[in-house]
């Protein structure tokens, strides 16, 4: 076979084909020890963070096996022999920006599961990935312009000078992403959060990005703030300082009523509520305040709880038919509104 090869092509460039499969063929090795061997290994671990690693590694790592073979074969090749110096740098270039991917995606594996810990987060907000995206490939860039010969520290001051230019263009922009990264820093806010700025403006954040914050409403409307707004605002968060959250029903019953079987009826009902709802904290004893003669009604407020904000809507639903159905069968009355009228001699 190889001497068929030899007599089509020539020893040459036979060498070189033998080569390109044999790169081939190590990178369908490596593939295999990747999926076979390293992903059961870190299968075994109670930590996610090594097989994001390996997911995030497994693909450069593969295309830098092919590549290594092509340098190795183009080296070869006569033809390219005045070129030899400029192949080596393409390829340089080439390692230099695999190197810069793999870094950025094992450093953003680290931070988002230090953001985890620390606060719960479950994502990484899109700012902070690209800003240590940006800070890892402006690296890069400095180690090929060292490769080449630059004087970095010119490169540096035009960069200086450049940016003082660029930000007095964009002076709304860097605001909005320095406010970005000033809700990263301080945290009032974090992916996931249930937030209130208004009666209207409210919902989980989804995302942090450069200029913009993104919340889902619970009708599923996407609002995008902008990042200075949204610092300058006074947040109302839902998830902070835990999910759990307190409920207060308010309610009432007429003057003629018993208050300690009024009392002891919707704590009854409110602790069945607790157990059987589908999003009430099971463990919570719920309790009841009296707390104002209204003009028709003793007014009182029935205190719940809720595994998260959303899970009171439907827990508060459940709880005042359930209520309603105790006092009709409890034959206890929540008055209408009455006014006397008295007409004058």
């Amino acid at each position: 076979m190889l001497d068929y090869l030899t007599s089509l092509l020539g020893e040459e460039y036979t060498v070189v084909l033998v080569i390109m499969i044999a790169s081939l063929i190590g990178s369908k090795i490596v593939q295999m020890i990747i999926v076979r061997f390293l992903h059961r290994l870190t299968a075994k671990t109670k930590t996610d963070v090594d097989n994001k690693i390996i997911a995030a590694i497994s693909k450069p790592i593969i295309i830098t096996v092919i590549l290594i073979g092509l340098q190795i074969s183009l080296n070869m090749l006569t033809v390219l022999s005045d070129y030899q110096s400029w192949v080596s740098m393409g390829f340089f270039i080439i390692y230099t920006l695999i190197g810069a991917i793999v870094i950025s995606r094992i450093v953003r594996i680290f931070v988002s599961k230090c953001l985890n810990i620390k606060t719960g987060a479950t994502n990484t907000p899109n700012l902070l990935n690209n800003v240590i995206s940006m800070l890892i490939y402006l690296i890069a860039l400095f180690v090929i312009m060292g490769y080449f010969g630059t004087d970095l520290t010119g490169a540096i001051a035009a960069l200086g000078i450049g940016g003082i230019a660029i930000g007095l263009a964009l002076q709304g922009t860097l605001s909005n992403f320095f406010a970005g990264l000033h809700i990263i820093s301080d945290r009032p806010v974090v992916i996931g959060d249930f937030i209130e700025l208004d009666a209207e403006t409210k919902g989980f954040v989804e995302n942090i990005g450069w200029r913009s914050t993104r919340i889902r409403t619970i009708g599923n409307v996407s609002i995008i703030i902008p990042n200075a707004k949204l610092s300058e605002s006074v947040i109302i968060n839902n998830t902070l300082p835990s999910k759990p959250t307190s409920i207060i029903v308010k309610c009432g019953v007429g003057y003629g009523e018993d208050l300690e079987k009024v009392e002891r009826v919707v704590v009854d009902v409110a602790k069945h509520v607790q157990k059987n709802v589908l999003g009430a904290v099971k463990d919570h004893e719920p309790f009841v305040r009296f707390n104002n003669f209204g003009d028709s009604n003793i007014d009182f407020s029935v205190i719940l709880r809720a595994e998260e904000f959303t899970s009171k809507y439907f827990i508060t639903h459940e709880f005042i038919k359930a209520l309603k159905k105790r006092f009709d069968k409890e034959k206890i009355e929540i008055s209408w509104p009455m006014r006397k009228i008295v007409k004058g001699n």
